[in-house]
């Protein structure tokens, strides 16, 4: 006996709307986010309905004209703030080693790239903080002041490579690679408890 698939039912704006705060107390997302997994879902329902396709449109754009009215409302109430989320997303990955370019392309990848210039400067305020950041990915690499002190001279040429496709400016990069192992880490210190 076969069990024949129970098609899930429509989406409303109420059940979008529950699956919207469902999403957003696991993860932080911005608006775009939001709105884009509310979209799969719809997809989702829309493929195992099985509707035809002129019934299939006009079903589409009513859910997503739903979706639409609940990120929008859920943005007023403050739920949805792509600036906060700029700016603690931001912060979280200069700490982790990452360069404003890197920053600002993994912003606009999450739907919060017109928030990303404010977050990126409060992230990575000045030079100092640019060369934390790249001392830590020289930690997470194990280069520079982290490889091993008898390291060919072409390594630094390969670290500086390596420093400049992770969005490190030259001069960032070649002040990291020249520091000692003692100084970078007092300076990764400084910048995390900052």
């Amino acid at each position: 006996m076969t069990r024949r698939a129970r098609t899930p039912p429509r989406p409303t704006e109420a059940s979008l709307h529950e699956a919207a705060l469902a999403h957003l107390a696991r993860f932080a997302t911005t608006r775009a986010g939001l709105l884009r997994v509310l979209e799969r879902r719809i997809a989702r329902w829309a493929r195992a309905a099985g509707l035809a396709e002129e019934e299939r449109a006009a079903e589409l754009a009513e859910a997503r004209a739903a979706a639409e009215a609940v990120v929008a409302r859920l943005a007023a109430a403050g739920a949805v703030d792509d600036a906060a989320f700029a700016e603690a997303r931001a912060r979280r990955l200069a700490r982790a080693g990452r360069s404003a370019q890197v920053i600002a392309a993994h912003l606009a990848a999450k739907g919060a790239g017109a928030a990303a210039g404010g977050a990126i400067g409060a992230a990575l305020p000045d030079p100092e903080a640019q060369l934390a950041a790249a001392l830590i990915a020289a930690r997470r690499r194990r280069i520079g002041p982290f490889g091993p002190p008898d390291a060919p001279p072409e390594a630094r040429q390969k670290a500086l490579a390596a420093l400049a496709r992770a969005g490190f400016a030259r001069a960032v990069a070649e002040a990291a690679l020249a520091m000692d192992a003692a100084e970078a880490e007092t300076r990764i210190a400084a910048f995390r408890r900052g």
